[in-house]
């Protein structure tokens, strides 16, 4: 499948009526060296989920006459490169969803950086500022990194129900998305032990191991994110890894024993809604939640996150979020983790 760059007209003497069109990025081989652009010193750019970030991107002295910057999102997962903004120094229009939470830095007048406001899930990836000038084009790339969880997640009716689409939709619904193979590796290698095979955003599908054992590929595999490639997005199915950021909100518990229905009231009694299971990861995570009462989640499960292992919670001796599955909603009754918004 070809990659596709997507470019969008730039007039300065017309931007409103700007539209887009579409082209076959091109990368040399090796890059030449940057003749206007600074090399930044990390290109790496970490946040959270609600944040305001900068990627940096500074042009040297003397200005090229007529020249453009533009910047753009390498979707790896639709094979293609949206543009994001362009400016010529005095003006500047932006473009697509993200366009509208962007705005040029300019500290100074040769600062091209790009500020993003209330970060959201979908914006982690990598960006790419590209000076346009004539024969001497020139970019620089940076990675916009948020700081996350993993989780593995499956439907109530058990294991292996989603295709690739369906994932995408099962986690979003959870206050998530889907993750990339470089958070789960990350995941991985924070210690994230899972035996269930899931999808992840670039379309293939992993499980990562810490301890090898026989219903999990046999003892004599190595420690790993195992993988099973590329599988048929529509057909095959298995479960999901999600990811999850920090929320503007706060989750917290409601004790008692109640049915999923009271839960739920419960929880609107007090101005708020039952917590997602990403809500709840993301408390764990950000706010260090840690309780070891059972209580019910927006999609039906019961679940309990725990930051100290203890006698009498769950028995296993690493932090996480325990999950009792999908209990009866109507004969089965626990607290409530409910979710407020700040």
């Amino acid at each position: 499948m070809h990659h596709l760059l997507v470019l969008a007209s730039f007039c300065l003497s017309s931007l409103p009526g700007s539209s887009a069109i579409y082209q076959r990025p091109t990368y040399p081989a090796t890059p030449p060296p940057l003749q206007h652009l600074l090399d930044p010193i990390n290109k790496i750019v970490h946040t959270q989920r609600g944040a305001t970030v900068t990627l940096p991107c500074v042009l040297r002295a003397p200005l090229p006459q007529n020249y453009k910057v533009r910047w753009s999102k390498v979707e790896p997962a639709e094979y293609m490169e949206v543009v994001i903004l362009i400016t010529n120094g005095a003006h500047h229009k932006t473009y697509g969803p993200l366009g509208s939470r962007v705005r040029l830095r300019r500290s100074h007048r040769y600062d091209a950086s790009l500020t993003i406001s209330n970060v959201a899930l979908e914006d982690e990836g990598r960006y790419r500022c590209q000076l346009i000038n004539g024969l001497e084009d020139e970019s620089l790339s940076l990675v916009l990194q948020l700081e996350g969880v993993v989780f593995p997640y499956q439907t109530s009716h058990g294991r292996y129900k989603f295709n690739y689409f369906e994932a995408k939709q099962a986690c979003q619904g959870q206050d998530s998305r889907l993750a990339t193979y470089g958070q789960l590796y990350k995941a991985w290698t924070e210690g994230l032990d899972w035996c269930n095979a899931g999808w992840v955003m670039e379309g293939t599908v992993h499980y990562p191991i810490i301890n090898s054992r026989e219903p999990c590929g046999g003892r004599l595999l190595l420690p790993g994110v195992r993988s099973y490639g590329s599988k048929d997005k529509s057909k095959d199915r298995f479960d999901a890894f999600c990811f999850s950021s920090a929320v503007k909100g706060r989750v917290y518990f409601i004790r008692g024993h109640l049915n999923f229905k009271e839960a739920t009231q419960a929880c609107q009694k007090d101005g708020a809604t039952v917590a997602k299971v990403g809500q709840l990861y993301a408390a764990w995570k950000f706010s260090h939640l840690d309780r070891c009462d059972g209580g019910w989640l927006d999609d039906g499960s019961v679940r309990y996150p725990i930051i100290t292992p203890r006698t009498g919670c769950g028995g296993l001796p690493d932090p996480g979020v325990r999950s009792f599955g999908f209990p009866s909603k109507l004969r089965k009754k626990y607290g409530v983790y409910c979710f407020s918004v700040k």
